[in-house]
């Protein structure tokens, strides 16, 4: 019997993935018609139905389960292939597309960037091509698990499931407040009386937030009677906006101590650590695979970023 081809398998996984034919195809770029043409193909090929279809979507039969696992161990070694063969000649064959949530983007990943390079010039490589996108954490994940990104960095508490994974630093969050608030004179603040008060915050999705309603979820499991704000002061899509509400007293909000780092210099903003306990995150690359198939100049710039925390 001859083994599937990678478009079949690819077609395969991300149909079972996102439990959609139709999005499948909007991920892979095809028509759903294409995605359906090659799931027959895959079955006729094995000789058993490896999906059950509904209206409500698609799902895995067992054999369709066993497959998928081997399916992906393929795509991952294949996606390996094609980026050592692109670095055979010491040099990227194609650009690394890196996607990082906002405190990564603009305080840490131009850093790790420019690092990499000068390792690679000093070893008498050409520099990687890089390209970049900046969203929140849940957006790179999602970009990340549709091939859309080589590589990713979030801020998020919780490891995404079926993804590679590696924590390469930790961040300290502070309660940001303006100069003439209440609390401006204090040395520190605590996670429940934060949490009692409307707040500006960024959006779903985002790993500023996350990393806060984690911390507060845990606290109220152990509290006879929680108070938490549930509805925030105020919601924005960026932090440098987040900032600016805070600095003009619209409320405080709760970001990374590195966010906040000019604004406290500047006399804008007064950052407040958390006591008894500090609140804290990781910062995590993400990736599609395991770690083994992580190499190349990925791989190079996870250790790197790993070694400056």
């Amino acid at each position: 019997m001859s083994s599937p081809d990678l478009i079949d398998l690819r077609c395969f996984e991300a149909a079972i993935r996102t439990g959609s034919i139709s999005a499948a195809a909007r991920e892979l770029g095809v028509s759903q018609q294409a995605v359906s043409a090659r799931l027959r193909s895959l079955e006729r090929l094995v000789g058993i139905t490896l999906i059950q279809r509904s209206p409500s979507g698609v799902a895995p039969t067992p054999a369709g389960d066993a497959l998928l696992a081997w399916a992906r161990e393929v795509l991952a070694a294949a996606a390996k292939l094609d980026e050592g063969i692109a670095s055979l000649a010491g040099h990227a064959g194609r650009s690394v597309t890196i996607g990082a949530s906002q405190t990564v983007a603009a305080h840490l990943l131009p850093g790790w960037l420019l690092e990499l390079r000068r390792a690679q010039l000093a070893a008498g490589r050409s520099p990687s091509e890089t390209a970049l996108r900046t969203a929140n954490s849940t957006e790179i994940v999602a970009a990340v698990r549709a091939g859309e990104l080589d590589l990713g960095f979030i801020e998020s508490p919780e490891v995404p499931a079926g993804l590679g994974s590696a924590v390469v630093g930790r961040d300290r969050m502070v309660c940001a407040v303006a100069p003439d608030h209440a609390w401006a004179e204090r040395d520190s603040v605590s996670l429940g009386e934060v949490a009692a008060v409307p707040l500006v915050t960024r959006e779903v999705g985002s790993g500023t937030r996350a990393a806060f309603e984690t911390a507060v979820r845990q606290l109220e499991s152990g509290s006879a009677a929680p108070a938490h704000a549930l509805t925030p002061a105020l919601v924005l899509a960026t932090e440098a906006a987040v900032r600016s509400a805070v600095a003009e007293g619209v409320a405080p909000a709760v970001l990374s101590e590195l966010t906040v780092r000019d604004d406290v210099r500047l006399g804008r903003i007064v950052a407040l650590p958390f006591a008894p306990d500090p609140l804290e995150r990781p910062f995590t690359a993400v990736w599609r695979g395991s770690a083994r198939d992580l190499a190349g100049p990925r791989r190079e710039l996870v250790a790197l970023a790993s070694h400056r925390r």
